[in-house]
């Protein structure tokens, strides 16, 4: 499977999941990951259940590791594949100190992007959870 060339442009890759790729949103003004099935499929409906729920299990597992690393006050998990056709999962930690709160995040002009040194952060952090979680990445 090949990344589409807009998530390879506006993302850092964290790691290889069981089920997806994880990415990061290059703009630190918001906690924004998002995952990247391994299938053709643009629509997380058309898969079998039993690949959709391997799916769900991490963003569940995305989720948590935001929750427990950002403190956002809201989650925000979304496909939308507008712009985008691949199936990708946005998983975003939303605060109401962010730049954006309360309105949605896509298409906002302020943008920070991550240093080298944050972006290995959050893999180094991610990595250590997924450890302590026991889970694995490949």
């Amino acid at each position: 499977m090949n990344l589409d060339e807009r998530l390879k442009a506006d993302c850092h890759i964290v790691c290889e999941l069981e089920q997806s790729t994880l990415l990061l949103l290059n703009n630190s003004l918001v906690d924004w990951l998002i995952l990247v099935p391994h299938c053709e499929e643009i629509e997380l409906t058309n898969l079998p259940f039993s690949q959709q729920t391997s799916i769900l299990s991490e963003v569940n597992l995305v989720a948590r590791f935001i929750q427990q690393t950002c403190a956002p006050d809201k989650l925000n998990i979304a496909t939308l594949g507008n712009v985008v056709s691949q199936l990708h999962i946005h998983v975003i930690g939303r605060k109401q100190s962010d730049p954006y709160w309360p309105a949605p995040v896509w298409g906002q002009a302020q943008n920070e992007p991550y240093t080298k040194k944050q972006v290995q952060q959050i893999k180094d952090r991610f990595t250590a959870f997924l450890n302590s979680a026991n889970h694995q990445i490949s």
